[in-house]
């Protein structure tokens, strides 16, 4: 049966709620937007049963033949439209194309049926909250308008959702760095929604960037930066080619230097930056004092420069080490005898899509501004007179470094860049030079470095308009950790039915006893040490949030239930440990996210919303799993990292084929905490000397007791200070300094 015009306009696609998944949760590692959606009668519509749909679906946008789908090949979305598959499922590729479309990469997206008929969960990327909520709701429009045959603009939803990107998402600069974190697996967290400040890594071991500025980036140095006089005075005082010139107090006064330094002259503002009132090649009084008064409005105050011959290049010292480096050029048209000056630029300049306003353009539209109004006029020339035919017209020099020369400059030259960048103080440096070949030395040719810039664009390297793009942001990241820093705290995460804020607690009781300042967040709250600062409940993505953000957390412990990980998902990457307590879907109520207790096939997805836990241990992590629970034991095969097996019974089966193979458990023998590696053991302490288990020796505390014992032993701490923080967890303690007499600093 087909649907019929009547019918189609009683079909709908109702978006019933969108939980926001901001860390790695039952979907994938990544934030998702998890839509709840509802296509009612249209269940019993496939896309092959809507006259129409394909066609209009697959010309509106073609780009979805590169969706593969699960037929893995190229357009294979799209024969699964025309074969028949349902709206939930085009909802989902449709969001992640629109998302593609408006500049973001593609990304995961996933549709599964609910227990509900007509109801689908649909999981995407999100880039962006924001911009993929908008996303969602654009695809939901265009397709209803594909199901109902009414016209769509796709144009302009691009457009609009563009225009979003470019001030809502990361710039291509900042991205570029942040990417490079994620090749190394440093973590990241955007500090401003629509900023570019950037956390990198986590808590104690993090660092923090601004475009092409970190935490690194001294005050005074970029201070320095932008007084060129200073700066000049400085390069000079060690030696750096600058050009040879002097403040001035006036138009006259500016004319007197330019004499005195010889003709021509550079004019420019004393602190400018971006290039803006800057006049190079300035030979007449007139055109000093021109370039005097506006150079003025763009500073406080005006330097004349001798006028270094060649082209201006930008040099990108990072840490101490040139990485980069463009030359810029002259910008010229060619007249027709018909065109104007300004029509000419537009048709023959600004028309290059490499030209644009966005920083996702490597080049930059040009303006008519004073510099260029200056530069016609010496040609007898204004934006409106129309240059004969074949005449090449000047319109700037030195405009946009678009030629990538990294590989050209002269070594001498990369190590006068690098001790200009050390001088001002800068550990990201632009260095402004000028000469005519820069494959040669700069004093053979009277060449010299002209500003030191900090927090220079990156995009020019990025995007070259000619050449090479440049890998910036590696070498950004790069300076920011050593080889071997993976900016990274210890980070543990305990998830369960029942025990995991008791264990949770514990664990940190374990870490504070070994010298480290560790924060924990738990459904207690979130302690600092032995500080209780917040007492209400803290076990969601928003408390774990913050301690990552603390750079005086060495280490943090985080609980997160089930109801975090299907609600908001987990709020750190990846982890040190992992520990899943036990499993029991009987004791917890999950059917608000359609996660069923009745076994089947919704088991399988209780089980998996714990799982997601194991799922981000490190390769050089631990999962900490109950082996006497054997839902939880079967979580085993997902950890990257190695398995640490508890359970108060060592003969249970999973303890005892985990142990035969050489690997690591901890149970009870004797009536001791034992910790074992295949048939190695040791015994760690009596039961009885732990008073959290007490005399009651309930199998629950003992399990939970057994969970935190491997948990430190993962985490490297010594017997001593396991031991010791058992025996002494939930008692008054003295200052940690005391402490130091009774454990073993890590």
């Amino acid at each position: 049966m087909e649907l019929g015009e009547s019918s189609m306009k009683k079909k709908d696609i109702i978006i019933r709620d969108i939980i926001p998944l901001r860390g790695p949760n039952i979907w994938t590692y990544r934030p998702v937007l998890e839509a709840w959606v509802d296509i009612g009668e249209l269940e019993d519509y496939p896309t092959n049963k809507i006259p129409g749909f394909y066609q209009r679906l697959s010309t509106w946008l073609p780009s979805l033949i590169e969706h593969r789908c699960s037929y893995e090949e190229r357009g294979g979305f799209l024969r699964r439209v025309e074969e028949g598959t349902w709206a939930g499922h085009v909802l989902e590729h449709v969001t992640l194309e629109l998302q593609n479309l408006a500049g973001l990469p593609g990304g995961f997206g996933k549709a599964r049926e609910t227990s509900e008929r007509g109801v689908y969960k649909v999981a995407v990327r999100a880039w962006h909250e924001e911009v993929t909520r908008a996303a969602l709701d654009r695809a939901r429009e265009l397709i209803m308008a594909a199901i109902n045959d009414t016209p769509f603009d796709v144009a302009a939803t691009v457009e609009e959702l563009g225009e979003m990107v470019d001030s809502k998402c990361l710039g291509p600069s900042t991205a570029s760095i942040v990417d490079a974190a994620d090749d190394r697996d440093i973590p990241t967290i955007r500090l401003l929604d629509d900023g570019n400040l950037v956390q990198i890594g986590y808590a104690a071991a993090m660092r923090r960037i601004w475009t092409a500025e970190t935490d690194r980036t001294s005050a005074i140095a970029e201070t320095i930066s932008r007084d060129k006089d200073l700066t000049k005075s400085l390069l000079e005082s060690c030696g750096v080619p600058i050009p040879e010139g002097r403040d001035v107090k006036s138009a006259e006064d500016a004319w007197d230097a330019a004499e005195d330094i010889g003709l021509p002259v550079c004019v420019k503002p004393v602190d400018g930056n971006h290039g803006r009132g800057v006049f190079i090649d300035v030979k007449t009084k007139v055109e000093v004092e021109k370039a005097y008064a506006i150079a003025l409005q763009e500073g406080s105050g005006v330097l004349v420069e001798r006028s270094i011959p060649g082209t201006e290049h930008r040099l990108l010292v990072v840490g101490g080490k040139l990485v980069a480096a463009n030359r810029g050029d002259m910008v010229m048209v060619t007249g027709d005898g018909k065109s104007t000056i300004r029509e000419l630029i537009e048709s023959q300049i600004n028309c290059d899509p490499r030209r644009g306003p966005t920083e996702l353009h490597p080049l930059s539209n040009i303006r008519i501004d004073s510099a260029a109004r200056m530069e016609l006029a010496r040609q007898h020339l204004d934006p409106d007179s129309i240059p004969a035919d074949e005449r090449e017209v000047l319109i700037q020099r030195n405009a946009n470094h678009a030629f990538d020369v990294t590989d050209e400059v002269h070594p001498e030259t990369a190590a006068l860049a690098a001790l200009a960048a050390r001088v001002i103080g800068l550990d990201i440096a632009g260095i402004d030079l000028v000469c005519e070949d820069i494959s040669k030395p700069l004093g053979a040719q009277r060449g010299a470095i002209v500003e030191v810039n900090a927090g220079p664009s990156l995009l020019m390297h990025l995007k070259p308009g000619i050449g090479k793009p440049r890998p910036v942001g590696k070498a950004i990241v790069d300076n920011l950790f050593g080889k071997n820093e993976t900016g990274r705290v210890p980070l543990v995460g305990v998830t369960g039915t029942r025990g995991k804020t008791a264990v949770a607690k514990l664990v940190a009781h374990l870490i504070y006893m070994s010298g480290k300042h560790v924060g924990l967040a738990c459904s207690d709250g979130v302690h600092l040490d032995r500080r209780h600062v917040q007492k209400s409940d803290a076990a969601n993505w928003t408390a774990g949030h913050r301690l990552l953000l603390n750079r005086a957390v060495e280490a943090a412990v985080i609980e997160n239930g089930a109801r975090t990980i299907l609600g908001e998902g987990l709020p750190y990457d990846r982890c040190q440990v992992g520990i899943v307590t036990n499993i029991d879907a009987a004791a917890e109520d999950l059917s608000r996210w359609d996660v069923q207790a009745d076994g089947g096939e919704y088991f399988t997805t209780f089980r998996n919303t714990y799982r997601t836990q194991i799922d981000v241990v490190l390769k050089n992590g631990y999962a900490v799993l109950n082996a006497a629970d054997e839902t939880v034991a079967e979580l085993a095969r997902y950890s990257d990292g190695e398995v640490i097996f508890f359970a108060a019974d060592p003969a249970c089966p999973a303890m005892a084929a985990h142990l035969a193979e050489g690997k690591r458990g901890v149970f009870v023998r004797d009536g001791r905490i034992t910790l074992a590696t295949g048939g190695n053991e040791i015994r760690l302490c009596r039961l009885g000397d732990v008073p959290l288990i007490g005399k009651a020796k309930e199998a629950t505390t003992i399990a939970n007791v057994l969970a935190a014992v491997a948990a430190g032993w993962a985490l490297g701490l010594t017997q001593e200070v396991i031991g010791t923080a058992i025996k002494t967890f939930g008692l008054a303690l003295p200052d940690p300094s005391a402490l130091q007499l009774l454990t073993a600093r890590k």
